[in-house]
């Protein structure tokens, strides 16, 4: 069962995502509402995936971006403001456009088990 973690400071759009990735056949970790809770979950075990909201109440979630990817662990961004940044030193990230749908949510899981499987992660 493929473990991904949520990051978003919405609760209700973290359970709506919750919900889909259960129903996806995933183990849901978190959902974390910070980075730093995002941190302490990254730290607590093995993960596949990670869909990350990119602003949480004006922080961005760079930092655990760049903890994941030290990890070798696949994520995607999830935004509304149409992507991320140059700033954010991410090249062609995998993006969750908002609002989220079933499908949209299913093809990112998609992208994010192909690439685990590909480094080896799942």
């Amino acid at each position: 069962m493929p473990r991904i973690l949520v990051l978003d400071d919405e609760p209700l759009i973290s359970m709506l995502v919750e919900d889909w990735l259960a129903e996806l056949g995933c183990d849901v970790v978190g959902p974390a509402r910070s980075v730093e809770e995002g941190l302490s979950l990254v730290d607590e075990g093995q993960l596949d995936g990670a869909i990350l909201d990119v602003n949480l109440s004006g922080q961005n979630s760079y930092s655990l971006a760049n903890a994941l990817q030290l990890r070798g662990v696949p994520f995607a961004f999830a935004t509304g403001e149409g992507g991320v940044g140059p700033e954010s030193g991410f090249e062609s990230p995998i993006l969750l456009a908002k609002p989220f749908n079933f499908d949209r949510v299913k093809a990112v899981l998609d992208q994010l088990l192909a690439k685990a499987r590909a480094r080896g992660n799942a």
